[in-house]
């Protein structure tokens, strides 16, 4: 009888647990490339873990980083031939990635973020650059994409969408950072998770670096080497961004049309500009976590590529040393490929048909199913 137990106790937990092959990609603001993730997603019970099979960053041409940078001007016409253009660009790219690690008949569904060009929650509009049939058309996979949309839709910001991997997979951490072209955060609070902006960051200082002629400040070097510029520091901190309640987004115009503006502007060198600029991210970071504070010494997840600036990091961890909060920067797989991961798990929940867009963190009306679904085969 014993051995029936077991073997039906075995048989339930095995109908319980299901597996999901899944190709997630990321197009961020900061323009270093398109981020693919191969990974197992499972769920077990209700309990959702991840193992990631194989990652990589196909870096942007010359062609489609002037695209991607300027799109936002086109006609109404040339952006859609772009999204078509950028949507079989994106299909080839992973198709190419399927052969390369061998992955034919294995991947399950493709979950694509595409490519942020206009993101307009107070005028309940967002547009990701890149057409998910046409990734569907050349891979021959189910593809979801349009991952806002439903949110945008129902009154809300549209963004963060990650929070819902970040509840899902990294409960273990009251504070979650990100920090890649816009600062975003998420503080799992009364039971919700709640989740926002906070400030330009990458894009930013990618923008300031090259008119030092450099891509990016590598450790972030220059920074170190500058002083703070109080009067600049003043002037951001300044921005009507930083008075409004959550919930709220950013725009990548934002960061360049009105932040990095000020910047350029300003008559200081640049290595002072950037040096400013970490303590101007790392001060706003402080500020959005006071309401949040915790009576303990807590954690912080940091992902993204500026977990890899050595001052900008330091420079957070000194302003958050007054919260006792302690910065954990992970593997730098997990740095660099968290928000493609928490994509496939998007597209798998979509799959589903569960919510995967949550209205705490967006201020929508309901959390939402978001994505639309392409079928590559019949």
């Amino acid at each position: 009888m014993g051995n029936l137990t077991w073997l039906h106790s075995s048989f339930l937990f095995y109908l319980c647990r299901m597996v999901y092959r899944v190709i997630g990609t990321m197009s961020g603001s900061s323009m270093d490339g398109l981020d693919i993730v191969y990974c197992s997603i499972e769920e077990t019970g209700g309990k959702w873990s991840y193992k990631i099979h194989q990652t990589e960053c196909i870096e942007f041409d010359d062609v489609w980083k002037d695209k991607l940078k300027n799109c936002y001007s086109y006609s109404a016409l040339e952006l859609l031939r772009t999204h078509s253009a950028f949507g079989h660009w994106m299909g080839q790219m992973i198709h190419s990635f399927i052969e390369r690690y061998q992955l034919e008949h294995k991947v399950h569904l493709i979950a694509s973020h595409g490519h942020t060009v206009f993101h307009e929650p107070q005028n309940q509009m967002t547009f990701q650059l890149g057409d998910g049939a046409s990734i569907a058309a050349i891979t021959k996979l189910p593809v979801i994409s349009d991952l806002r949309n439903m949110d945008i839709a129902l009154g809300g910001q549209g963004a963060p969408i990650v929070p819902i991997g970040e509840k899902l997979f990294w409960n273990q951490y009251p504070y979650l950072l990100n920090i890649g072209g816009i600062c975003n955060m998420t503080v799992s609070h009364s039971m919700q998770q709640i989740g926002f902006d906070v400030c330009p960051a990458n894009r930013v200082l990618n923008l300031l670096a090259n008119e030092a002629g450099k891509p990016f400040d590598l450790n972030g070097d220059e920074a170190s080497a500058g002083r703070l510029d109080q009067d600049l520091l003043v002037e951001l901190n300044r921005l009507d961004y930083y008075q409004k309640a959550i919930p709220k987004s950013l725009s990548n115009e934002f960061g360049e049309k009105v932040f990095y503006s000020i910047l350029h502007l300003s008559s200081v060198p640049i290595q002072d500009k950037l040096h400013t600029m970490c303590v101007h991210i790392a001060q706003q970071v402080c500020n959005a976590l006071k309401p949040f504070k915790q009576t303990r010494q807590t954690k912080m997840l940091v992902t993204g590529g500026g977990a890899f600036n050595s001052f900008l990091i330091q420079t957070i961890e000194k302003e958050l040393a007054t919260l006792s909060i302690e910065l954990v920067v992970p593997e730098a797989e997990l740095v660099n490929y968290k928000e493609a991961l928490v994509m496939a798990l998007i597209g798998v929940l979509r799959w589903r048909e569960e919510i995967n867009v949550l209205s705490s963190v967006t201020g929508a009306a309901r959390s939402s199913v978001g994505g639309a679904l392409w079928m590559g085969q019949e």
